[in-house]
């Protein structure tokens, strides 16, 4: 396998902003192996608090090991990566509460219902109980899963556990939002409900890895293309 290459390039023509300061992401000679296959080969890029990046490239490209770098969940095995002004690994701990993680396979126990799988996202987050209720409830109606609510996860369709999965990953209003294909088994309805949620907003950072490069690029402000 080639060894990928990445460039963060402007979408869309819009005017990157003059840096302000702490990056909300900073990446030097990232590398990443698995045994004998490189991942993620001396990969740069620097991206704004508050800013979008579509993540791009083929199968096998990384893209999911980079997201999953940014998480904590893995390792580099070479490199510098700060997240929030955290150096990973080491600082790790300092990004607690404050990521939101949309991986491919949704986070959720399949015996609880939806709004209990929120509740016990909400304690471990250590969110107060009455506010996480109501945002609970806020999130289940915003993306149409309200009446469903109640019942097992493992009864749902893989369109309804996404958008489930969706609520969990912004449940504790996360600064930075890491996001695996979140349009995976989402139908046009669903993707509708979904953009207002996970969409820009609130300040927030967001690096979203896709197949879907028209989609992707649309609401990003730049670009990180891996092959």
């Amino acid at each position: 396998m080639a060894e990928p290459t990445a460039a963060l390039e402007q979408a869309r023509g819009e005017r990157e902003p003059a840096s302000t300061g702490t990056a909300a992401i900073e990446l030097s000679g990232l590398r990443r192996d698995f045994g004998d296959r490189t991942a993620l080969a001396g990969l740069d890029a620097r991206l704004e608090p508050g800013r979008t990046v579509a993540v791009l490239g083929p199968n096998g490209s990384g893209k999911t090991t980079l997201l999953r770098i940014l998480a904590g969940l893995l390792r580099p095995t070479a490199g510098i990566v700060r997240v929030l002004g955290c150096e990973l690994p080491a600082e790790s701990h300092g990004l607690r509460g404050r990521v939101g993680y949309l991986g491919h396979e949704p986070l959720l126990y399949r015996d609880l219902s939806a709004r209990e799988n929120l509740r016990l996202g909400a304690a471990l987050h250590g969110l107060d109980r009455a506010g996480s209720e109501a945002r609970i409830g806020r999130l289940l109606a915003a993306i149409g899963m309200e009446r469903r609510a109640d019942e097992p996860t493992g009864v749902l369709s893989a369109g309804m556990r996404q958008r489930i999965d969706i609520c969990r990953a912004v449940l504790h209003e996360p600064e930075l939002l890491l996001l695996d294909e979140p349009d995976a088994h989402l139908d046009a309805g669903a993707r509708g409900l979904a953009d207002p949620v996970i969409g820009p907003g609130q300040g927030r950072t967001r690096v979203i890895v896709s197949h879907d490069a028209e989609r992707a690029s649309r609401g990003a402000d730049a670009v990180l293309e891996l092959g």
